[in-house]
């Protein structure tokens, strides 16, 4: 048995007049993320967790923001797509932990929701995607509700 473990992060800034979406779920707010995709900062950190677990370079490498293809494009598309690359390498996936760092909106009654289409998409259990959130107690540009984060570990197994 061949295992890998991947580490994803991403970041997006948080403006007015976009949709908030994290996790493959659109979240109610007065912000949304600014990005060439719709910015789902949770689904790309996701990715690269992915893509880096399987050596296979970054989300950007694969999904270019200079890319008219890619512009607009929902991140759960761009995540059945990293699962496919994935699974060409002869890989499934056994679980994603991931954290989300926002100061607002509160996402808790959001996480089951996140974590259906999660797990979905890349063809796993729910109960094998994990998903947390934190603030930063109002501190830097992620306290100042001027961007989010979001990180993501997988468990790969051949």
């Amino acid at each position: 048995m061949k295992i890998r473990i991947g580490f994803g992060i991403d970041f997006h800034k948080l403006v007015e007049e976009r949709d908030l979406w994290i996790g493959g779920v659109k979240v109610p707010h007065t912000k949304g993320a600014l990005g060439h995709s719709d910015a789902d900062v949770l689904l790309h950190a996701i990715c690269d967790a992915l893509l880096g677990a399987a050596c296979l370079g970054d989300i950007g490498y694969h999904f270019p923001d200079t890319s008219e293809e890619f512009k607009g494009i929902d991140s759960k598309i761009l995540l059945k797509r990293t699962v496919e690359l994935v699974k060409a390498e002869g890989y499934n996936v056994v679980n994603i932990d991931s954290s989300l760092c926002l100061q607002e909106p509160k996402i808790k009654p959001f996480i089951p929701q996140m974590q259906q289409v999660i797990a979905q998409i890349v063809g796993i259990s729910d109960k094998d995607v994990s998903v947390k959130a934190t603030t930063t107690e109002k501190m830097g540009f992620v306290g100042r509700e001027e961007g989010l984060v979001a990180y993501a570990s997988v468990l790969l197994q051949a």
